[in-house]
């Protein structure tokens, strides 16, 4: 853990318990979430400001959010490996809790508050910020920043008096705690139809909206 993380624990009890989920008892990281969740918010809109010294709250605040979110949050506890590396209840487990969203976010909250705890702001800043410099090198530039697919195809077809699209769910597949959502997205001005798939019915939607903007706005 010390290598992927970067930093090597003096009270290694904390990462025990940042990596202890509820299921498995308590001492458990829930605590630890509320404090890291904090300590995120704040590092990320420290690093933002200074990054964006012309952008306004609104710009800021929508970036955050995109940073901050659970779906950001898990592909770093994956890239830090932590799911592995979590304590669960035999039943968490085997529904394969170690895989899911929320619980990686958690855990990467959870662990942000234990180095805050081990080595204080400065330290926890300085091997927190890394993990989050991918995500925001690839962010749009401040006033296109925030923006869902959804949003933005609504807004551009708006913006030329076109009825707005229609969303449908096709299907529902997979098992209850691991559902596929598959949904369509039609534009009636044009007939086209796209689809997306998700494990919630939001992300497919999001992704079937990114699908028409793409075949509406080539080269865009």
């Amino acid at each position: 853990m010390k290598d992927l993380i970067g930093h090597p624990f003096a009270q290694p009890a904390l990462l025990e318990q940042a990596l202890k989920h509820r299921s498995a008892g308590t001492p458990h990281n829930e605590r630890l979430e509320f404090l890291g969740d904090a300590l995120v918010n704040l590092f990320v809109a420290e690093a933002l400001y200074a990054r964006w010294p012309t952008a306004n709250e609104g710009a800021l605040t929508r970036a955050r959010a995109e940073l901050v979110r659970e779906s950001a949050l898990a592909p770093i506890a994956r890239a830090l490996g932590l799911g592995d590396r979590l304590t669960m209840g035999p039943g968490e487990m085997k529904s394969g809790g170690h895989r899911r969203d929320s619980i990686l976010a958690d855990a990467v909250e959870a662990v942000v508050a234990a180095i805050y705890l081990d080595a204080g702001y400065e330290r926890c800043r300085e091997a927190v910020l890394p993990w989050f410099q991918a995500a925001m090198d690839a962010l749009p530039p401040p006033n296109k920043v925030g923006k869902d697919a959804k949003t933005r195809l609504q807004e551009w077809l708006q913006a030329r008096q076109h009825p707005l699209p229609v969303y449908a769910l096709l299907e529902e597949t997979g098992e209850d705690h691991a559902k596929l959502f598959h949904v369509s997205c039609t534009v009636p001005h044009t007939g086209l139809v796209t689809g997306g798939e998700g494990s919630s019915r939001r992300a497919a939607e999001q992704l079937a909206a990114e699908a028409a903007l793409s075949a509406l706005t080539p080269g865009l």
